[in-house]
């Protein structure tokens, strides 16, 4: 049998960080123009004020310090709320296209290969710049890569769904080397005028080269030992933005139809799901919790990852099992997981085993467990 492994990773990160004192004193301006219009429906009872936002709230609901965005001036505008990006013409390269090859670009050197090496592009992200012509098309042409490419979209766990589509691409002998790209421009469909979720998310891109063990040359290989993926259907994580939008003349003073989730039930609900679904695959492969040396989660919450290593391990965990960039990042969709294996994983030693773990709307969960070669 065919063995593959992750041969390299690369990361693009935004120009610019908005802390969370920046974010809470745009939305706190916003907050108050929005009151002072409705004062009057205020005061009838009619319409609720909104409440201010702070750090202290931010910190302790997501452990979330700041975040990496593409553009700052548009988001941190009380007058706008969101980012500002130019139109590009279609013989441009697309803006999700070019910061995936940014990413590309530097999980093949890390490889050791070229574009032309890449045999099959996936592009799996929370939302596509476009329905079509596919992302992973535009981005397959820029590197310079043969084959075939196509977009996939599991929401917070497109990346590790993508990996086991790339695994089996490689068994299967119909791809030799396949790239996994995860362009996440999350700031484009969070909702920064919701003072429940207007921290969340920021923007990055992850890259993953996924190969046949005998074609791989990198100093550093993992071997890819399994893969799982599972799905139950929840309404608590949604974003009804989409193209019949137009159709349904609803509001257009209503509320934004980008992410919006039901965050107490999805942390309930999610987590022992998350742990469970480790556990089980774990198991496939005969190996306990306790025998993994890191596990590289989803970056969503801080108390829903540490709960989770809680209910594997029986104790709380640390920086040095569960590595936690979303302080910096905060949520990069299914870049996350991703971003903590690239940053936190040349100090292991050869034979260590590790989870990479994702987890969101769906609900949908991936695992993928590695090996250290």
């Amino acid at each position: 049998m065919t063995r593959v492994v992750i041969s390299g990773t690369g990361l693009y990160q935004p120009p610019h960080v908005i802390t969370n004192a920046e974010l809470v004193e745009a939305f706190n301006a916003y907050a108050a123009l929005q009151n002072k219009q409705h004062a009057d429906a205020i005061a009838a009872g009619t319409r609720a004020a909104i409440t201010n936002s702070s750090v202290e709230f931010i910190e302790k609901a997501s452990g979330i310090k700041q975040r990496y965005v593409i553009d700052k001036a548009g988001v941190l505008d009380p007058t706008r709320m969101y980012p500002r990006f130019e139109a590009r013409a279609d013989e441009q390269l697309s803006l999700m296209a070019e910061i995936a090859v940014d990413a590309a670009k530097q999980a093949l050197a890390a490889a050791g290969k070229t574009g032309a090496d890449v045999d099959a592009v996936l592009c799996a992200a929370a939302n596509m710049q476009r329905a079509y012509p596919a992302m992973a098309v535009e981005i397959q042409q820029a590197i310079g890569a043969g084959g075939y490419g196509f977009d996939m979209n599991v929401a917070c766990s497109s990346a590790t769904f993508a990996i086991e589509q790339a695994v089996n691409a490689v068994k299967a002998g119909s791809a030799r080397c396949v790239l996994v790209v995860n362009p996440e421009i999350t700031s484009a469909h969070l909702e920064w005028r919701d003072r429940d979720c207007h921290f969340i998310f920021g923007d990055v891109c992850t890259a993953v080269i996924i190969e046949a063990a005998d074609t791989a040359t990198s100093s550093e290989q993992w071997e890819i030992l399994g893969t799982k993926l599972a799905t139950e259907f929840s309404s608590n994580i949604r974003n009804n933005f989409g193209f019949m939008n137009r159709a349904e003349d609803n509001d257009p003073l209503g509320r934004d139809k980008t992410f919006y989730q039901e965050g107490r039930k999805v942390f309930k609900e999610v987590v022992p799901m998350a742990a469970a679904h480790i556990e089980k695959h774990l198991h496939t492969l005969r190996v306990e919790p306790t025998q993994v040396r890191r596990f590289w989660l989803h970056q969503a919450n801080q108390g829903m990852n540490q709960l989770v290593i809680k209910k594997l391990l029986g104790s709380d965990g640390n920086a040095d099992i569960a590595p936690l960039i979303l302080d910096e990042f905060a949520n990069t969709a299914s870049a996350g997981s991703v971003i903590a294996f690239h940053r936190h994983h040349s100090d292991l030693a050869k034979g260590d085993l590790g989870v990479i773990c994702s987890f969101g709307a769906g609900y949908s969960i991936g695992s993928v467990i590695v090996k250290k070669r």
